[in-house]
């Protein structure tokens, strides 16, 4: 005797647990009112669920302070300026606090130029004065912007001279990397060629005593490291123009070490802040000092860290599912309530009626079968 033992499909028996209930088709009813808060439904779903995830990836920045203890580090500082005096009259170096030799650092590239720019030149170092200025003065409103959307420090580059004026250069570009200790320490600009001595270094500045020293001078470039977007150089599109002879210009340059982690990468890069001092040498008034540029920078003790923080991936698709349950039961509510006043208000609207033999029958009960309809015969016809 064989027995059959019958084998329920997978589906069947996940068909048998569904414990969610289920209307037929022909027990609903549809209406204008419902499919137009079903279309309304379906666009406030949308939307919420894009503003959702357009929120979820637009990350916070996280900015922490933690102590510096990498004083081993090389920093690369980036110069470009052009000084209103001709490159054999001037010369520029560095000295920290280690009391290397100035050569040590590197070499600077000097181009024999004219300070006064063409008016192509001017109206791109003008276009970059005018934004980098506006960055500084809204950095703390506008930071996150900056951080997120890609923002690159814009440099002061100035395009090639077209027309060359008729006489001798008298300005020159100073441009180029000088890798620095991460310690405090003064590049400067002055009068006459530095000479390194075993104790430091002197610039060969006796021969000019008697010759006016311009130091008017524009920044288009002074960085720290590696640039990063975000970071705002508030010496870049700078222009000072000396209104007396032997000027000495001072900045006290604080820099903070910045360290950048990004999704697949570290980076590191700087930034820093500037304080600024100009006065003329006159030693006959008890002003005294050497005319020139000075740059004096120092590093902080911390540095700021600076990293992406994103929402747990659970708590986002709980929100998200809570949104469109929320937004669902909400409309379905609305759209009972408004489909229960249509049927009040209809219910209270005045019916056709027919009488049948005297008495009024409702509507539904007429017909042309019980209709009273006129049998007369027409007199007409009888006569003839």
């Amino acid at each position: 005797m064989i027995r059959y033992r019958g084998k329920k499909k997978i589906v069947e028996k996940v068909r048998e647990l569904d414990a969610f209930p289920k209307v037929p088709n022909e027990f609903t009813d549809s209406t204008p009112v419902g499919g137009t808060f079903t279309v309304l439904t379906f666009l406030l779903i949308v939307w919420l669920v894009y503003s959702e995830v357009t929120y979820y990836l637009d990350s916070n920045l996280v900015f922490k302070f933690v102590p510096d203890t990498n004083y081993d580090w090389k920093v690369l500082i980036n110069i470009d300026i052009t000084v209103a005096m001709p490159c054999s009259n001037i010369g520029a170096d560095i000295l920290d606090s280690t009391s290397q030799s100035v050569y040590s650092f590197g070499e600077l590239r000097e181009e024999d130029t004219w300070f006064e720019l063409s008016q192509e030149q001017q109206d791109a170092f003008d276009a970059v004065k005018h934004l980098n200025s506006y960055l500084r003065e809204e950095y703390h409103s506008i930071y996150q912007l900056m951080w997120k959307r890609g923002h690159e420090s814009i440099r002061a580059t100035i395009p090639e001279r077209k027309l060359k004026p008729n006489r001798r250069p008298d300005a020159c570009r100073l441009e180029g990397n000088l890798m620095l200790n991460k310690v405090a320490g003064n590049f400067h600009i002055t009068a006459g060629k530095s000479l390194h001595l075993p104790r430091g270094h002197i610039h060969l500045n006796m021969l000019f005593d008697d010759t006016p020293q311009n130091f008017s001078h524009r920044i288009h470039r002074l960085s720290f490291g590696l640039p990063y977007r975000g970071i705002i150089y508030p010496l870049e599109g700078d222009e000072k123009i000396a209104k007396d002879e032997n000027t000495l210009y001072q900045y006290f340059i604080d820099v903070v070490p910045t360290v950048i982690y990004t999704e697949f990468d570290m980076i590191k890069a700087n930034q820093y802040s500037v304080k600024e001092l100009e006065r003329p040498v006159s030693h006959s008034k008890g002003s005294h000092g050497v005319p020139g540029i000075y740059f004096k920078y120092d590093f902080a003790g911390l540095k700021v860290t600076v990293y992406q923080e994103r929402e747990n991936l659970l708590q986002f698709m709980l929100r998200l599912f809570s949104i469109i349950g929320g937004i669902y039961i909400l409309i379905g509510f609305i759209n009972t309530i408004v489909l229960t006043l249509r049927k009040r208000f209809l219910s209270l609207q005045p019916t056709r009626s027919t009488k049948l033999g005297g008495v009024t029958a409702p509507p539904h009960l007429t017909s042309n079968l019980l209709l009273q309809t006129d049998d007369s015969i027409p007199l007409d016809l009888i006569r003839q």
